[in-house]
């Protein structure tokens, strides 16, 4: 039982009952906020991974865009160079260019 005080016995049932109703709310209060906590948590981890996601598709479609750009001048420089070969167009142009060098060393020469 409670002493006698000079206080108003309904004013004391007000502030216990105020109290117990703070008391007996707190589980479902701070439930609450763990949920709500999760629920953010989760949202952010989904952010998260859409964010890396775009980051990895576009990484893929720069290398995508490398490699075919790779193997584009492969052929085109191995075409090149067949064709080269084939023709023997390169070395009509250097023996020009070495007849040239060595007549400009002879004694006697011109130029």
């Amino acid at each position: 039982m409670t002493f006698p005080t000079s206080v108003n016995d309904q004013i004391t049932d007000a502030v216990t009952q105020s109290n117990v109703k703070v008391v007996g709310e707190a589980p479902a209060m701070a439930m609450g906020t763990i949920y709500q906590t999760l629920a953010h948590s989760t949202g952010i981890l989904f952010e998260n991974a859409v964010a890396a996601q775009q980051q990895q598709n576009t990484l893929t479609q720069a290398a995508t865009n490398q490699g075919v750009m790779q193997i584009y001048s492969v052929d085109t420089t191995a075409a090149a160079g067949a064709a080269e070969k084939v023709a023997q167009t390169g070395v009509a142009d250097n023996l020009t260019s070495l007849l040239t060098v060595l007549s400009a060393f002879r004694p006697g020469a011109t130029g």
